[in-house]
């Protein structure tokens, strides 16, 4: 059952999820590989502070799979491939799934397996190729009893920011995080929105479906554990940052502080000087 899998994928205690994702690399932009140059002792960093989840592909699953013990984080599994997150847009776009998404998942021992829905103004072919994604995905996931992760992410047109490019648009995350529960999600992995205090709205759009945030850019430590705090108590079942921890001069410290927020109610300014005292 999926529960099995979902029960390795949040805390015991409390019930909340922090997922480390160093999979950027799946996506052919240099400015991704910063900080994970050397992706198996990044990888071995971000194991040894202990957080719930890894999130990788299939190519760099093996760096945290082939740690021996029970006690390393879960693996997620990334499931696609798309060339969205450029300057400069390429003339044709495109979100492929790798064959096989979930039998690979279970062959690596993966937790979920994790898929992207898009939303790019002027794009709608790439918003359906991630909708027959997830449609190919899901039966999938429910025969083998595999969770699915889906992130819904309205972009920003790339002629006003043109790269990483989120748009937190509360009119805009909300219908994106209701269609990718209608389409079966078991857990939705969004974007923050452009104020905090609005985040209660999508976690009841989503319903009985745990929401994971997403970190997005670097952004400076105090900012990102304020900015944690405030998700937390709007009802958000954990996080899913990468960046914010990879690109950090000290990865472990601040997977540390973030834990606290996440799993112990910590405030972000008590985080903060756990943080500054690593």
């Amino acid at each position: 059952m999926k529960e099995y899998r979902l029960n390795r994928l949040f805390n015991a205690k409390s019930n909340r999820c922090f997922n480390v994702a160093i999979d950027h690399g799946f996506f052919n932009e240099y400015g991704f590989l910063n900080g994970i140059e050397n992706l198996g002792q990044a990888v071995k960093t971000v194991i040894e502070a202990s957080p719930d989840v890894i999130q990788l592909t299939v190519g760099q699953a093996h760096y945290l799979q082939s740690c021996p013990g029970k006690e390393k984080p879960a693996l997620a599994l990334r499931t696609d491939v798309a060339n969205v997150y450029g300057q400069m847009l390429p003339r044709h776009l495109f979100s492929r799934m790798i064959e096989q998404p979930v039998i690979q998942a279970v062959r690596l021992d993966a937790v979920c397996v994790v898929v992207n829905l898009f939303r790019i103004p002027d794009q709608p072919e790439v918003a359906d190729q991630c909708i027959q994604n997830i449609l190919k995905l899901k039966p999938e996931c429910d025969c083998y009893c595999m969770p699915l992760m889906v992130e819904p992410l309205a972009f920003r047109h790339n002629q006003e920011h043109g790269g990483y490019m989120v748009d937190g648009d509360l009119e805009k995350i909300l219908p994106l995080v209701r269609q990718a529960v209608e389409l079966g999600a078991d857990i939705i992995k969004a974007d923050p929105t452009d104020h905090v205090s609005d985040y209660h709205r999508v976690i009841e759009t989503a319903g009985t479906v745990p929401v994971l945030v997403r970190g997005g850019g670097k952004v400076p430590d105090k900012e990102i554990l304020i900015r944690t705090e405030a998700l937390i108590e709007q009802g958000a079942s954990g996080i899913v940052y990468g960046r914010n921890v990879i690109q950090h001069q000290n990865p472990q410290a601040m997977v540390r502080a973030l834990m606290a927020v996440v799993h112990q109610g910590v405030s972000a300014e008590e985080a903060y000087q756990l943080l500054k005292e690593e």
